[in-house]
């Protein structure tokens, strides 16, 4: 999506652009298809633990905004999203720099999605997400 995503933002977020966390998670929304979203997301010194590694509450959130705005953009006009559960699994650490996320639709229901999420840097898989999503009328 980096050559459209404008238009595409306009449409997932309104006049108000993307979210404050979206925006502090460095995203950049690469592509977008009818049941598949990919992202980059950029892993700040502000995000390490003390050993030196991105903190697993952010890898969580990275999770957490590919799988929802994935969901986002299935949505009618006055429809909105809101995460019910999020299961993840740490599989590597993951290092200051770029990560790209990767959602999946798994099943779009009139009032529940289930999502897959997964987080890679380097070519290696670090994370996967299952998430339930409700869709809330505004």
């Amino acid at each position: 999506m980096e050559t459209s995503e404008k238009p595409t933002l306009a449409r997932l977020y309104g006049e108000n652009g993307a979210p404050p966390i979206t925006t502090t998670l460095g995203a950049t929304f690469v592509s977008l298809s009818e049941d598949t979203l990919e992202a980059r997301y950029v892993g700040t010194p502000a995000f390490l633990n003390p050993a030196g590694q991105i903190q697993g509450g952010m890898l969580c959130a990275m999770l957490d905004d590919v799988t929802a705005t994935l969901v986002t953009s299935t949505l009618a006009v006055g429809e909105h999203c809101a995460t019910l559960n999020l299961s993840t699994s740490f599989l590597r650490p993951a290092k200051p720099g770029t990560l790209t996320g990767r959602a999946t639709l798994v099943r779009r229901g009139r009032g529940v999605c289930n999502v897959n999420g997964e987080l890679w840097q380097d070519d290696r898989l670090l994370a996967t997400a299952t998430a339930v999503c409700m869709i809330v009328a505004r």
